[in-house]
């Protein structure tokens, strides 16, 4: 099975995961809401994952803040792995994100956890891992094989694991509606895969760009991001809008690529206001995925997301024709959509 088939394979993967997890998760929610009264009262997350999964995790960081009123704070495994003085625990939830489940480093992070007393939950494509054996739940990606060293379905069930979980631990029937909605939304945007390979050719002796994203698409750009880097081998560097305009925008010139994903919703204005100065007064080379018609009339080019997709969900269809752009670009740049240089599927980092 080749990248390309992966890509596509996600309407599926998510179909599957809801239907087969949904009760799994409800399960934890339900251990969740019940510790709240009681002396292991959780206060916080505390969430460990690398590469894409750690992508994943700024998405987390946004959903579980917005809906769930749980900060999130990001690990740093070699705290545990490396210099072996880990933080305490106290009042968090501590959940590992992997698709494999098996590098040192984030297993090391769920196991001094259970020694500590915090309850644990891993996300992981791999149920029998290394991780899940370290977790006190287990909540299965349910994405299959991924071949690709180029992850793409594996990250999107992480997402939608990661929605799941919020949309059960608030128990709003109306979010959960709109998740099951998702497989359709996906299916939707892999319609442009013809346009997308035509942009892609567009871009095919790029050597560097920037990425713009906001709130819960911060997650999408660096994602995006990532997978230029992987697959192209382009120097691809992904932002806040906000982050953006406090130093990095002076680097941008005429022609400079600019590609920016913008979803309608809280940040739209923001990232709309910031588009249009770079394009008016700088003349960059804008690239855009979004629902909003405004950004796609500016746009030099632009893919356009579904109307009637949730900024809170946006995350998981958002990057799919990021995903496709890269799949193409790297064809288009006559490079291994397979095998990118010096990587492996798993990576075990201590």
């Amino acid at each position: 099975m080749s990248l390309k088939d992966e890509i596509f394979e996600q309407p599926n993967v998510l179909q599957r995961l809801i239907d087969t997890q949904w009760s799994t998760v409800q399960t934890i929610a339900q251990d969740l809401k019940q510790r709240q009264d009681t002396d292991r009262r959780i206060d916080y997350v505390f969430l460990t994952a690398r590469g894409t999964s750690d992508h994943a995790g700024l998405y987390a960081k946004y959903l579980w803040g917005a809906h769930n009123q749980l900060p999130v704070a990001l690990a740093a495994p070699s705290l545990f792995s490396v210099y072996r003085l880990p933080p305490r625990l106290d009042r968090a939830l501590v959940v590992g994100i992997s698709q494999s489940g098996q590098s040192p480093d984030i297993v090391s992070v769920l196991e001094e956890a259970r020694r500590q007393g915090a309850p644990t939950l891993s996300i992981t494509n791999a149920p029998d891992s290394p991780l899940a054996q370290a977790s006190e739940w287990v909540i299965d990606a349910s994405a299959g094989p991924e071949l690709a060293v180029a992850a793409s379905k594996s990250y999107t069930a992480q997402l939608a694991a990661i929605a799941m979980l919020s949309v059960a631990l608030d128990g709003d029937p109306g979010r959960f509606d709109a998740l099951c909605r998702m497989p359709v939304a996906l299916e939707q945007v892999l319609t442009a895969d013809t346009a997308i390979s035509q942009i892609a050719e567009r871009y095919r002796y790029m050597t560097q760009c920037v990425i713009l994203g906001r709130g819960y698409n911060y997650a999408t750009a660096y994602e995006w991001a990532l997978k230029l880097k992987e697959l192209t081998y382009t120097v691809a560097a992904p932002y806040s809008s906000a982050d953006f305009q406090h130093g990095p925008v002076a680097m941008v010139s005429e022609g400079f690529p600019v590609f920016a994903v913008m979803p309608q919703g809280a940040v739209f204005e923001d990232l709309f206001g910031l588009i249009k100065q770079l394009k008016s007064e700088h003349k960059v080379e804008l690239f855009i995925l979004s629902n909003g018609s405004e950004a796609l009339t500016l746009a030099d080019r632009a893919v356009a997301l579904p109307d009637d997709l949730p900024e809170w969900l946006s995350p998981l269809v958002a990057i799919v024709p990021g995903q496709l752009f890269c799949y193409h670009l790297t064809k288009a740049k006559g490079y291994d959509t397979e095998n990118p240089r010096m990587l492996n599927k798993i990576t075990k980092t201590e």
